[in-house]
């Protein structure tokens, strides 16, 4: 079907017929946040990219992304847009519910940030027992296969905030934005009621895990939590980015074929 992908660029009349049949519609998720000295803080735009590839293959619609997420231990690095959670899972549901309103049941979240996860269980949860209706969600970046990032960085331990595999998608998609690192992040943990910290969910003493609110600026000022990003490669993230967009063409058009689902709108 011609004509444009993404909602925000239809005049209404447009919108009405492409989405007279209830096709499927992706809303990809993200972040505006510290992601370390080497790539872009509007990490929302990845997903986006990402759904604009998808739709272009699939046939899917794309709506306006929502760029700010959940994340409150990232506060500290200036630059960053953290929602609270409230504030979050009432903007998801009432973005997911403009479209059930009218009918529109085949939605697929596309999640670029990992701790939106359990706020978007919660929201798709409530819709399905209040309006019936089963949105799906996927959790890009959790979702690229391990064997994949075995073949470009072997058993280097690349995967983490600052690292793999946002960077590689980084400077695929951002090219002349993303960076590689010129040399590996040390290992900077810190400290906190002087017990040695994990990470940002707290620290370790004696083989208990105790839980903290720790900022993650306290692990790492310049952002990198983890992983290795002078590892990354555009080759790599070309890589990444078709087998997410492959995959995911795929289960758009098994949403597609599948009995649409949720009560009439009243």
């Amino acid at each position: 079907m011609s004509g444009p992908l993404h909602l925000a660029r239809m005049t209404r009349a447009e919108a009405a017929r492409r989405l007279a049949d209830n096709p499927v519609i992706l809303l990809p998720l993200g972040s505006q946040e510290g992601q370390g000295p080497h790539v872009p803080m509007g990490d929302y735009r990845l997903s986006e990219a990402l759904a604009e590839r998808i739709a272009c293959r699939s046939g899917a619609l794309v709506a306006p992304a929502l760029p700010f997420g959940y994340a409150d231990f990232f506060r500290d690095y200036p630059g960053g847009m953290q929602i609270r959670a409230d504030t979050f899972t009432a903007l998801l549901t009432d973005m997911l519910t403009s479209f059930l309103d009218h009918g529109l049941t085949r939605l697929l979240i596309l999640n670029g940030h990992t701790t939106n996860a359990p706020l978007i269980a919660q929201v798709t949860r409530t819709l399905r027992r209040e309006r019936g209706a089963v949105v799906a969600s996927v959790d890009l970046w959790p979702s690229v296969p391990a064997a994949l990032l075995k073949d470009h960085f072997g058993e280097a331990p690349v995967k983490g905030h600052g690292g793999e595999p946002i960077t590689s998608v980084a400077l695929h998609l951002l090219p002349g934005e993303a960076r590689a690192l010129d040399v590996p992040p040390q290992d900077r943990r810190g400290q906190l009621l002087d017990l040695p910290l994990r990470g940002v969910s707290g620290a370790d003493f004696e083989g208990l895990r105790v839980n903290l609110p720790v900022t993650a600026a306290e692990i790492a000022p310049d952002g990198l939590l983890g992983g290795d990003a002078s590892r990354a490669t555009a080759e790599a993230g070309a890589a990444i980015t078709e087998d997410l967009v492959t995959r995911l063409s795929a289960l758009v058009a098994h949403l597609r074929a599948a009995p649409a689902t949720g009560k009439d709108p009243a």
